[in-house]
């Protein structure tokens, strides 16, 4: 199987991936079930010991490109992530960053804020374009928007920004969101 399978069979079973914003929250996920982690604490001096650890204890990582300080979010600095950090994939808002990781090996995921309609419909558009590994809806608290973009394209949805209980998780698996990303440690657990 290659990357993206894998991740999307993952993504099956866990149904939530942890966003980890500071060091201490790489100790807390360690302690869990839960197999992909969105890195989005670190810089560049740091950011390969963090890959490394959590890849050391066989979990998938992706790097938010635009919260790793010192990474340039172009074709160099995606090659870079790839060549000597080597993570599982990236996140980004940037869709020009699409095709690079994807040229790199890494797995793409493009986040999207459902802002308003308009941004909502550039987005599927540019992601129709693109065609990343999976697209990350944020605020993840509006289920009617989950189940329309659902509707609209066969990119896996990952959905997060503002989860605070289980209830936003379940609403937002229910409404056909693949997964779900949060940061709080106390919802890191398997979800069905």
């Amino acid at each position: 199987m290659n990357k993206e399978a894998d991740f999307l069979q993952q993504l099956g079973q866990d149904r939530l991936i942890a966003s980890i914003k500071s060091p201490k929250n790489l100790e807390q996920f360690l302690e869990t079930e839960i197999q992909a982690a969105f890195l989005l604490t670190g810089n560049i001096s740091v950011i390969k010991h963090y890959v490394d650890l959590l890849k050391q204890h066989n979990r998938t990582v992706f790097l938010h490109v635009e919260k790793i300080p010192g990474i340039s979010y172009d074709r160099e600095g995606l090659k870079f992530l790839a060549k000597f950090v080597k993570p599982t994939g990236i996140v980004t808002t940037k869709s020009s960053l699409i095709n690079y990781a994807k040229q790199e090996g890494l797995v793409a995921i493009q986040r999207l804020f459902l802002v308003d309609t308009d941004a909502v419909a550039q987005g599927l558009k540019t992601v129709q374009d693109i065609k990343p590994d999976a697209l990350e809806l944020m605020p993840g608290l509006i289920p009617e928007m989950i189940e329309k973009v659902v509707k609209k394209t066969s990119i896996p949805i990952i959905t997060g920004g503002l989860i605070q209980n289980e209830s936003h998780i379940q609403a937002a698996l229910k409404a056909g969101a693949t997964a779900v990303s949060t940061g709080k440690s106390w919802l890191w657990k398997k979800y069905e």
